[in-house]
């Protein structure tokens, strides 16, 4: 990650030493079969266009907004180098939830058994192609429940390039599961959002710490463009 990390702004620095001292924050390094990862990135977490978080939440109350559609940006861009080299694209999604399969999330956020078919579709940008591995999930982690180890023991991949959203929520959950597999994770800072800035911030601090290599949109996008093509 170029630069300072964002998250220096808000963890002290005793804190930040702590850390250090007790060895966490250590580079994994990425692997030679890399996939990416896209979580949740429908029109319920970011609105229909871009917009400030009060103003999409108009909308859909679960939406993040501008930090939503800049991390499609991003994400657009991983994308665009990913494609031509045959690295495969995973989708982890949230279907529709119906009232007998809401479990503890309808009582912990109701919300989100209101939200209209096209919340859930995929936003255009960034949608599945032909050849995409969907994984629709019930709960925060990609792997709990689904085919999502066996997909990826399948095809290889050793490592995991991992956006969406939100950073505190499946997209750590889906990280701290990735580790426990023993793949290479790389969370992508500006392709991962929340609704709340410290509680990104936060959790990019303690997953670079403990579980990830937390890289910026550009580094990953040099690291796919140093992966052979692959001719039609």
């Amino acid at each position: 990650m170029a630069g300072e990390p964002a998250w220096r702004a808000i963890i002290p620095e005793a804190e930040r030493r702590i850390y250090e001292r007790a060895g966490f924050g250590h580079k994994g390094g990425l692997g030679k079969r890399p996939a990416v990862v896209i979580i949740d990135v429908q029109y319920r977490t970011v609105g229909l266009e871009p917009a400030p978080i009060e103003v999409a939440m108009q909308t859909y109350p679960t939406a993040c907004g501008d930090a939503g559609w800049r991390a499609v940006e991003a994400i657009s861009r991983i994308l665009a180098a990913a494609r031509p080299r045959g690295v495969p694209v995973l989708y982890p999604y949230v279907a529709p939830k119906e009232a007998y399969d809401s479990g503890r999330l309808g009582a912990k956020v109701p919300t989100i058994l209101s939200i209209d078919a096209k919340g859930y579709e995929f936003v255009a940008e960034v949608a599945p192609r032909t050849g995409d591995i969907l994984v629709p999930k019930k709960h925060p982690s990609a792997f709990f429940g689904t085919p999502m180890a066996s997909y990826l023991i399948d095809l290889g991949v050793d490592t995991l390039l991992v956006t969406g959203c939100t950073t505190s929520g499946c997209v750590r959950s889906t990280v701290t599961d990735a580790f426990a597999y023993n793949f290479k994770v790389a969370v992508v800072e500006d392709a991962v959002y929340d609704r709340s800035t410290t509680s990104h911030l936060v959790n990019l601090f303690d997953m670079s710490s403990k579980y990830a290599d937390v890289m910026d949109s550009d580094s990953v996008v040099a690291y796919l463009s140093s992966l052979p093509e692959v001719r039609a």
